[in-house]
């Protein structure tokens, strides 16, 4: 009797909690007494400004608490969540205590600088209510709502009002009227006025993929962010979250069949025209179904890496002195250094990718491709974009995806993606529908998640045609546009696209056009800035290269790894030069103009196939992107005509044409094919430069269209037509042409060095070769149709090609003096110099 007395007595009286009051009372004391270096109160400064009307939160250093009380930073981190409330009146208290604040408004405490850090994966039912910190990337954010913290409610028979009932994640409304008299249980009506509510947003995390177990599927978990916190991560931001695990009912689990029939006991229309089944378990004994899952109460939100994390990237608002400010002494200097380097071209992509040997080309553009040019805006408001788009096509193993993966692990916003693994909602963002609210959400993809960052896509070519098309606006746009289910939205997707395509018959073919050899659409390719091709040749000296460096790295991992500048140092000066936005000279205005109308000369006069693709107006905007590339890297505030030159030999060096046509042997042609042979034949030259084409991996035969067949020996074709009437063509691939040249040049250079005169005579030299060659003829035939062949060699190589000089005993072949008795004698011409 005694005890039910008692308890009638204090019903309705809170439970006083005797250890969070003097948590409170410690932590007030904190705030008042921490003192800085300088000696003044460090957290006064910081609570007058929580006067102001829209600051409601204050930020208290985990580090501080620890340095003045070991014990309450141990309370606080063991028992987080039941002494928050109690946390937040100290921080009431004392904003009082320093100015004139409304006293309806309410205040919040946000701990940063926690030391220890962990992953979604590690938080068990065991940190439920501590403080921890931990880090993901933001996946999916849903718009700000208000949340019902404490409700005040109206009694609809006795009309009294019950104040500060607690919210527990859902609508929960007093269980009984605390007028004694009155016995109501469920009619109440909300107080709209006299209830806090607090700005609420949920987010969703996943794990990183350098967190990722062998074999496991990124985990994912379910944030909730309140006041100040809100809109603070963005789809794409890899941050670090402050907080505590909590559980929370699982309401989407009430919409299950069966289980949904919790909220009312009848619902009609359930499967087969009978009703859905009534409550399950009764109410008042206790046994009601309800399912719970953890989530996360954040209290801070900081970026995993603050100064040069994806969140300082995003913000439009930086400048060069606050990236300034935000470095060291030391860094500074470091980063001045650097901006004076005269190699700093080299320098940079020797950091930036140590194990991969060769492909520099394909280095300074990648490079050039993170510092970006200047995105600009017209006084119409058209956007043009200023991120480069880089596209390389090549053999297998020839570093295309170890490229891609250096760039992903360099740059803060990255996103790594294969091209057959991914929908065109995966690249772009879908709407999905929010499992409690019900409501459509967006949830975004990969170009969302690489906002002002980079995108790099695997295996492009095997991408479906329809997954491409919807990447074709954000090339160009930088936008991504949705109408689905009812939401319209355009996004921002203000990413470099980084992209690697395998050519169409696994290896690049060059008696084709690079049109022939990528299955990509015209629109696509002309969006992208550059395009490099990476042929496998065979080389003795870059395969000796490229093995000794496989074989270093491989045996010595640590040491053989030679960075001119460290990566973090590089991150520094790389956001530093970004904050560049250079503007063209007149003088370099000039030059652009003239190097675009030599482009577009050069294509117009070759025809369509001459280039690897048409010169549009796109490419002089490419031009531009990566002249302003180039002078950010060297932190100049003006385009000069040096930069220009750097951008359009990178830009020349991606449109000459990769392929060497077939070299035709016939006399008849030599007046008509003249000139565009020897122009075909320098343009294979010069696209050879960085990618050797002395030599390919297989040899190409043209069947003639008299029937003739090639019989397989080193090319040539059998001169003898079926029909024989029309003719047979003669032609040769273009790198057994060359492998035929440079066999009769060296052995015409090394008879010359002994004198031999008698073995640089024409006959001398076929019948040379002839009996180099005697392996491989088995026939009298064959021997009649390869004499034939390597005369019309020499032939060429002495009048179209002019690395053989005719000479005859009296002179030059042709002059007046000279004999037709006499047999020529051949010599190499003096300017030539042998490739490999």
């Amino acid at each position: 009797m005694d005890v039910a007395t008692a308890t009638a007595e204090h019903a309705g009286e809170p439970v006083k909690d005797e250890l969070a009051e003097k948590c409170q009372k410690l932590f007030q004391a904190f705030l008042e007494e921490f003192h800085t270096g300088d000696g003044e109160v460090k957290y006064v400064r910081e609570a007058e400004e929580l006067i102001r009307p829209e600051r409601n939160t204050l930020l208290v250093s985990f580090t501080d608490l620890e340095g003045f009380n070991q014990d309450l930073a141990t309370t606080i981190q063991e028992e987080y969540y039941r002494v928050y409330p109690f946390l937040c009146r100290a921080v009431r208290n004392f904003v009082r205590d320093h100015g004139s604040v409304p006293p309806t408004k309410e205040f919040y405490v946000a701990l940063e600088d926690l030391s220890t850090r962990h992953r979604i994966r590690e938080l068990s039912s065991m940190r439920i209510g501590t403080l921890v910190r931990i880090s993901g990337q933001v996946v999916r954010t849903h718009p700000v709502h208000p949340e019902l913290v404490s409700g005040t409610f109206q009694c609809m028979d006795c009309q009294a009002l019950i104040k500060d009932v607690p919210q527990q994640f859902k609508y929960s409304p007093p269980s009984i009227c605390r007028n004694p008299v009155c016995n109501n249980r469920s009619r109440f009506h909300l107080d709209t006025h006299k209830s806090k509510f607090i700005d609420f947003q949920k987010v969703r995390i996943q794990e990183t993929q350098a967190e990722l177990p062998r074999g496991a599927i990124p985990r994912s978990l379910e944030v909730v962010l309140r006041a100040e916190a809100v809109e603070t991560a963005q789809a794409g931001d890899r941050c670090d979250f402050t907080g505590t695990l909590i559980v929370v009912p699982d309401v989407s689990q009430l919409r299950t069949p069966g289980v949904r029939a919790e909220t009312s006991t009848r619902l009609p229309g359930g499967p087969q025209g009978f009703e859905a089944e009534g409550l399950r378990g009764l109410k008042a004994l206790g046994v009601r179904e309800l399912s719970y899952r953890l989530a996360f109460l954040a209290c801070n939100v900081a970026p995993t890496n603050p100064r040069f994390g994806g969140k300082e990237l995003r913000e439009e608002e930086q400048t060069a002195e606050s990236i300034k400010s935000q470095m060291t002494e030391k860094e500074w200097e470091k980063v001045f250094q650097m901006s004076q380097d005269k190699n700093l071209y080299h320098h940079l992509c020797s950091s930036l990718f140590p194990t991969i040997h060769g492909n520099d080309e394909v280095k300074r553009g990648v490079l050039l491709m993170l510092f970006g040019g200047v995105p600009k805006t017209t006084v119409e408001g058209t956007s043009l974009r200023g991120d480069i788009n880089v596209c390389i096509v090549g053999d297998p193993s020839t570093a295309k995806s170890q490229i891609l993966k250096h760039v992903e692990e360099f740059s803060p916003r990255a996103v790594y993606t294969s091209g057959k693994a991914s929908t065109a909602a995966g690249l772009t963002a879908a709407v999905v529908r929010d499992e409690e609210s019900h409501e459509f959400v967006i949830e975004a993809g990969a170009l969302m998640l690489a906002d002002n960052g980079v995108c790099c896509i695997d295996e492009f070519d095997k991408m479906d045609l329809k997954d491409q098309v919807a990447i074709h606006e954000a090339m160009e746009q930088q936008t991504i546009s949705i109408t689905k289910a009812g939401v319209k939205a355009t996004l921002n997707a203000r990413t470099s696209i980084l992209a690697a395509a395998n050519p169409v018959g696994g290896r690049y073919d060059r008696s084709r056009s690079l049109k022939q050899n990528v299955s990509l659409t015209a629109p696509i390719m002309s969006r992208f800035d550059l395009f490099f091709i990476l042929v496998d040749d065979c080389n003795e000296v870059t395969d000796y290269a490229i093995a000794r460096r496989i074989v270093d790295l491989h045996s010595r991992l640590e040491e053989s790894v030679e960075r001119p500048y460290a990566l973090d140092e590089v991150r520094r000066y790389l956001l530093f030069a970004r904050q560049f936005k250079p503007k063209i000279s007149s003088e370099s205005a000039e030059f652009i103009v003239e190097q675009y109308k030599r482009l577009r000369q050069r294509d117009c006069a070759g025809g369509v196939a001459k280039s690897a693709w048409r010169i549009t107006v796109r490419q002089l905007e490419s031009m531009i992107r990566l002249s302003e590339g180039m002078a950010r890297m060297h932190c100049c505030d003006e385009v000069q005509p040096k930069h220009v030159k750097e951008a359009f030999r990178l830009l020349n060096k991606s449109i000459i044409r990769v392929e060497t046509p077939d070299i035709n042997l016939e006399e008849e042609e030599e007046q008509g094919a003249e000139p565009q042979e020897e122009e075909e034949e320098e343009e294979g030259t010069a696209a050879g430069d960085g990618l050797s084409s002395c030599c390919m991996s297989r040899a190409n035969v043209c069947v003639p269209a008299g029937g003739a067949v090639p019989n397989g020996v080193n090319g040539h074709v059998n001169g003898h037509g079926e029909g024989g009437g029309a003719k047979a063509a003669v032609s040769l691939s273009f790198s057994e042409y060359r492998r035929i040249s440079n066999l009769l040049v060296l052995h015409l250079r090394r008879a010359e060095e002994a004198e031999e005169e008698e073995q640089l005579r024409k006959s001398a030299v076929v019948n040379w070769y002839l009996k180099e060659a005697e392996s491989e003829i088995e026939s009298e035939e064959q021997l009649v149709a390869r004499k034939r062949l390597i005369e019309k060699v020499v032939h060429r190589l002495v009048h179209y090609d002019h690395i053989l000089i005719e000479l005859s005993q009296a002179g030059l072949k042709g002059s007046e003096s000279s004999t037709t008795e006499e047999e020529p004698v051949l010599v190499v011409n003096p300017n030539y110099i042998l490739e490999d």
